[in-house]
């Protein structure tokens, strides 16, 4: 019986593998075993009558109210062609470089993971403008969708990013349960605030490597990327690169600015993030009604989608915990050999596994809620674990067969880029992501050093 809350997560995760959706699906089966185990007295109901005041606290979560607007800042400027003339305007600074097409997909990415945070629409924009660029300049495909494939991922590290929001959210509820189980009453705090500043070292980090990569083969493997042949559209207009350079520029300062400095939380920057891109959006002559209703539908959707995966999400906690499964967890990692190491080496590898099957949202919500409240009562810093966490979470993006940036960019890919080809060319860039990781375990201080020194 001791083993039900892992055959609870087993079935969960076969549940959604059969197709149905994750918010139904987390919430089906915990009820499934709840209610079996109430029948032959295994199960204390009680557990299940904590979810009433468990929503409540969703519904009044201030963090949270960060995630529609930081959407509807991604949809707004995506909607209003910012990234599109960015990357046409990087795409000729770059150009007489020997990969300079590759060099300014990945800045381009950062600067819209910075000011959009949202991983499809990244992909697809940089799919649609840069990968027909690539090709015609003689790119191989497979270097030309992973260098896509890799930076749209960027979002989902470098703030403003939803992801740490959610991160952010729920290590904050862990490490307050973890030091209330060492008997510390008056729990220190960490905050999304503290992620955010945390993963810009890393990120940029991890930016100059996709660069590096991106060098050194267009040196090493001329086949793969050709030298330069100067075209007519190489030609810089610096009117037009100032033009396009300067609102995500502005809106990443404001946004993270306000954050840095202390004048705005999280949340308050995602408002202004959001005005911002309206603002921008009216600028440019791109804000009607029809396109302020379908931003709006849009982050409507993700929003719901978030939340109702939340829910499910809360239930399935509370069930898992009603088995003992913080027990079960406490005392595989407490009996594993080689201590804490051990057991966040573990805890890497299943999430990285786990990003073959699920998103990044529910690993977020079910995965974490259950193994961070043991590693943080270890001792283990909770910025440096969210930064390593949110790293791991980026690889499912990537990750063969099921990466949902491998879908994006197929379903705007020419036909004559072959899946296989997009599978080749992530995998260099997922190796670069797990030495980042491996990098990042070495030298905490990469991303606790600065909050530390903002914050103080």
């Amino acid at each position: 019986m001791s083993y039900i809350p892992l055959i609870m997560f087993a079935v969960a995760c076969l549940v959604l593998l059969l197709g149905y959706p994750v918010a139904f699906s987390l919430a089906g089966t915990a009820l499934i075993f709840a209610l079996v185990g109430q029948l032959f007295g295994h199960f204390d109901p009680a557990f299940l009558h904590a979810t009433p005041s468990r929503l409540y606290g969703l519904m009044t979560n201030q963090t949270l109210i960060a995630v529609p607007l930081f959407v509807f800042m991604g949809c707004m400027l995506q909607r209003s062609k910012i990234a599109e003339n960015l990357l046409e305007s990087m795409a000729t600074v770059f150009s007489r470089m020997r990969g300079g097409v590759g060099i300014s997909v990945a800045v381009v990415g950062t600067l819209l993971a910075a000011s959009t945070g949202i991983v499809g629409a990244t992909v697809v924009t940089m799919g649609l403008i840069s990968l027909p660029t690539m090709l015609k300049r003689g790119y191989h495909p497979s270097i030309a969708t992973g260098a896509i494939c890799a930076t749209g991922t960027l979002g989902q590290i470098i703030p403003p990013s939803i992801a740490l929001v959610l991160l952010g959210d729920v290590l904050s509820s862990s490490y307050q349960q973890a030091q209330r189980s060492m008997g510390v009453f008056s729990p220190d705090t960490v905050s999304v605030g503290d992620l955010f500043v945390g993963a810009i070292i890393p990120g940029l980090i991890l930016v100059l490597l996709y660069v590096f990569y991106i060098v050194f083969v267009a040196y090493t493997r001329p086949d793969l990327i050709p030298a330069h042949e100067k075209l007519e559209s190489d030609r810089t207009d610096l009117k037009s690169l100032i033009t396009n350079l300067t609102p995500p520029l502005a809106l990443i300062f404001a946004v993270l600015g306000s954050i840095l400095s202390g004048i705005a939380t999280p949340t308050e920057a995602a408002g202004v993030g959001a005005f911002g891109a309206a603002i921008l959006a009216a600028m440019r002559g791109q804000l009607s009604f029809a396109v302020l209703k379908d931003v709006s539908e849009s982050t409507t959707r993700v929003t719901c989608m978030v939340f109702m995966i939340l829910v499910g999400a809360t239930i399935f906690s509370l069930v898992f915990r009603g088995y003992g499964g913080d027990d079960l967890i406490q005392h595989l990692f407490d009996s594993m050999p080689g201590g804490k190491i051990a057991a966040m080496v573990l805890v890497m590898l299943v999430i990285f596994l786990l990003g073959f099957i699920l998103d990044f949202i529910e690993i977020t919500f079910v995965v974490v809620p259950i193994v961070a409240p043991v590693l943080l009562a270890m001792g283990i810093d909770p910025v440096w674990l969210g930064i390593m966490i949110a790293l791991n979470l980026q690889t499912s993006f990537l990750t063969p067969p099921f990466g949902f940036t491998l879908f994006y960019l197929r379903g705007v890919a020419p036909p004559s880029v072959t899946t296989a080809q997009i599978y080749r060319g992530v995998v260099p860039f997922i190796l670069i992501q797990l030495l980042m990781l491996l990098i990042l375990s070495f030298v905490p201080s990469l991303a606790t050093w600065l909050p530390d020194a903002v914050y103080s």
